[in-house]
């Protein structure tokens, strides 16, 4: 997720990323890697999503403190203009983000019981917690259907200390107590509309893999 103080150092050393969709034809950005149009298997591997275009996906590094091994980001245009967070199949009792006990404010753990509305709840808490949203505005709730299970879709939209606004698009469901879960995220201007349409083509060919 591009939240807290590793997502701003991974930021920061994509900077070259950023408003450059031709990194697409580069093979190894260091902090980036490039995942082409086809079936890729995300977070623990138990997902698989087909992007139509080029992306670039996070390279896990353990010495990081948001390494967890359910979630992965990747973003098209560079952290601070675009991203998908992907999490596979996060079982009950774990954390979205990790987290220090001694840290005064905490983002929930995931319940496998959780509904929609306290997993959006979940989500928003991460936003303002570990992201430093200053405003989170809950666009709309509904029901989604999302790896041919009944589940949700989260629509929002947040401002941020950098005093730029951002849009969101979360789609999940939770399957045999596990959480699977794309979420989408970019500035509201431009980036959001630019790359809306990839999130929704990997949220509907999005298959747990076997």
């Amino acid at each position: 997720m591009r939240l807290g103080k590793a997502g701003v150092a991974l930021a920061a050393l994509a900077m070259p990323l950023a408003g450059c969709n031709a990194v697409g034809e580069s093979t190894d950005l260091g902090v980036y890697q490039l995942v082409r149009a086809k079936p890729t298997s995300v977070g623990d591997g138990s997902l698989e999503v087909t992007p139509p275009r080029p992306w670039n996906r996070q390279r896990r590094f353990l010495f990081f403190f948001d390494t967890i091994r359910w979630v992965e980001d990747w973003t098209l245009n560079g952290p601070y203009l675009d991203g998908i967070t992907f999490v596979s199949g996060m079982p009950g009792g774990e954390y979205i983000v990790q987290q220090r006990k001694s840290d005064e404010r905490q983002v929930p753990k995931f319940r496998a019981n959780m509904t929609a509305p306290e997993i959006t709840a979940m989500l928003e808490t991460a936003y303002r917690v570990r992201g430093g949203a200053v405003e989170f505005r809950t666009l709309s709730l509904q029901p989604r259907q999302f790896l041919g299970h009944p589940g949700f879709q989260f629509d929002f939209e947040h401002l941020d200390g950098d005093e730029l606004w951002r849009k969101g698009r979360a789609v999940g469901a939770v399957i045999n107590g596990r959480l699977y879960l794309m979420m989408f995220d970019a500035t509201r201007s431009h980036y959001y509309a630019n790359a809306l349409p990839d999130f929704e083509v990997m949220a509907n060919n999005a298959a747990i893999r076997s």
